[in-house]
């Protein structure tokens, strides 16, 4: 089967839509005002926490962790309540950053 340049380039931004939705909920949603995808800044890198949870079935309580914040974990500075972001969001971007972030 021969594929046209075109149909390959389809194919490509078909693939990678879904990780470009999510890395613009992100930033819907203000996450990056203290986590960046591959370095600390506030709080932890997304692929930071993806490494630490690896394996792990953590997707619901990560979520509540989005909306409600917490503490301990990554230090002494609290994540914030993020009252701006729905269950189903949170689910999305945990989902996200647990498949590494990209």
């Amino acid at each position: 089967m021969k594929f046209s340049p075109l149909s390959i380039l389809l194919a490509g931004l078909v693939a990678s839509t879904p990780a470009l939705a999510d890395l613009k909920l992100a930033t819907e949603k203000n996450c990056l005002s203290c986590h960046a995808v591959d370095k600390k800044v506030l709080g932890p890198a997304f692929q930071d926490v993806a490494k630490k949870y690896a394996g792990q079935n953590v997707g619901d309580k990560l979520a509540l962790k989005v909306m409600k914040g917490g503490s301990g974990v990554w230090g002494a500075v609290p994540m914030p309540a993020n009252t701006q972001v729905n269950e189903a969001e949170a689910k999305k971007l945990v989902a996200w950053i647990l498949a590494g972030a990209k």
